[in-house]
């Protein structure tokens, strides 16, 4: 599993995409961004990202129950085993705070995920963005997101054969946890 982090257009998805049409064979999206009703921009955002993609890969669209998918997707007697991408862990948290999961099953799931992706015997890609970089926010609830993705990151982070910092568009590889 390799785990891609960085600031917000740093060319994490793009990286991601390459990477995955360097593997071969098929691909699956798993992709969590979410456009509410009247949301024009995440719209955009979401169908830039659509436009990106190959013709030949196949996207699946869940907003929360991230490991449910990719357990469906990539299940027994899926030969070969498709490349997954997963793009983003900062929109999933968003989208399990909206819902109004609380930190600890949250984190549950990042660690379910991060066991899947260690396990899972084909290419995992993970896109998420780093937002710890910057000042602390004056209001509670982005304090929380901050601190929770924060921790999400840190948590699959630590079942990855590599973890990545993209900046500009390149990548600078982060050191494992010693220990482990």
């Amino acid at each position: 599993m390799t785990f891609l982090t960085g600031g917000a257009r740093s060319g994490k998805s793009s990286i991601a995409v390459r990477r995955a049409q360097a593997v071969g064979g098929p691909v699956v999206l798993v992709a969590t961004g979410q456009a509410d009703d009247g949301d024009v921009e995440m719209a955009d955002r979401i169908a830039r990202h659509r436009a990106e993609r190959p013709a030949g890969w196949r996207t699946v669209e869940e907003p929360t129950e991230l490991v449910t998918a990719l357990r469906e997707v990539a299940g027994p007697g899926t030969d070969p085993c498709p490349t997954m991408v997963v793009d983003c862990l900062s929109l999933w948290v968003a989208n399990l705070m909206a819902r109004g999961d609380d930190e600890a099953p949250t984190l549950e799931q990042a660690h379910a995920l991060g066991r899947w992706g260690a396990a899972y015997p084909g290419t995992v890609l993970v896109v998420t963005n780093e937002v710890g970089s910057g000042i602390v926010p004056m209001h509670p609830l982005p304090r929380d997101y901050r601190d929770r993705l924060g921790r999400v990151n840190a948590t699959v982070a630590g079942y990855a054969d590599l973890a990545q910092l993209v900046v500009a568009g390149r990548t600078l590889t982060l050191d494992p946890v010693e220990g482990t």
